[in-house]
């Protein structure tokens, strides 16, 4: 599932400005979710983002990544930049996202030390983790509306501002039975969203805050995954945030992202 247009859980913190009281009576599921994906959030965009691993000694690391994300009509190209610390500087991932949904979306992983990069399969990015983080490589991407069939769940939390999406993947090789998704009416973002495993055990917590507008555009700051299973946890921060810049298509191809940062 993915949450900001930069990176996955980000995406859901999208939407356009309507009308809530007539639109909820007969909205249904998965018409919400078309509604999230396709909030507009300006042509392109750029962003700093923090990323803070936490292990179960409470031992910290900190990633300092610049993105670029670029729409395409109906498709999305995204390319991240690693600038420390030394470890992973250098490092930089691409990946070209598809609206057809029977399209596979294209993924890299420019790796400096070994001067190769890697090509991320299908199967790989749904169940392996992301450069250490609690997400996996699909999760940092736009998942597709056909990827996953909805229902709209009873809230019984104390906000009745807040619709409650049950999704179910319908790839049998996705690592999650289903997600829960706590999404604010007026906003359009999605405050928590639940994992579950495949035996339908919580997996997962993604919880996010810092919510406001940049520029006209809904924009989560701060996303907080706690993998309960690992014992692990991610903290994902965005600053910075720019949109409607000017960048050429050109930078998101696979040679462009082995030469380095783009100024």
């Amino acid at each position: 599932m993915k949450t900001n247009k930069l990176i996955k859980p980000i995406l859901y913190a999208f939407c356009a400005l309507l009308s809530i009281s007539s639109f909820a009576q007969t909205i249904s599921a998965r018409e919400i979710m078309q509604t999230v994906i396709d909030r507009p959030d300006g042509n392109n965009r750029k962003a700093k983002l923090t990323m803070e691993l936490i292990n179960k000694r409470g031992s910290k690391r900190l990633r300092s990544v610049l993105i670029y994300s670029m729409d395409i009509d109906k498709d999305k190209k995204n390319l991240m930049y690693f600038l420390s610390p030394a470890d992973v500087e250098g490092t930089a991932f691409l990946t070209w996202e598809y609206d057809d949904s029977n399209k596979e979306d294209d993924r890299w992983l420019f790796l400096p030390a070994l001067n190769k990069t890697r090509r991320i399969s299908g199967t790989s990015a749904k169940k392996d983790y992301f450069m250490g983080t609690d997400f996996t490589y699909e999760d940092m991407g736009t998942r597709n509306i056909d990827e996953n069939t909805y229902k709209l769940l009873e809230n019984q939390t104390s906000n009745d501002n807040l619709w409650v999406i049950e999704s179910t993947p319908t790839d049998p090789r996705d690592i999650y039975s289903k997600l829960v998704s706590y999404i604010d009416k007026t906003q359009l973002i999605a405050h928590k969203i639940e994992f579950y495993d495949k035996m339908g055990n919580l997996m997962k917590t993604l919880i996010v805050t810092d919510i406001n507008k940049v520029d006209g555009f809904w924009i989560a700051h701060k996303m907080h995954m706690v993998n309960h299973q690992q014992n692990h946890e991610t903290i994902l921060s965005i600053t910075d945030v720019t949109y409607n810049i000017s960048i050429n298509e050109n930078m998101f191809t696979v040679s462009k992202m082995e030469k380095g940062i783009v100024n």
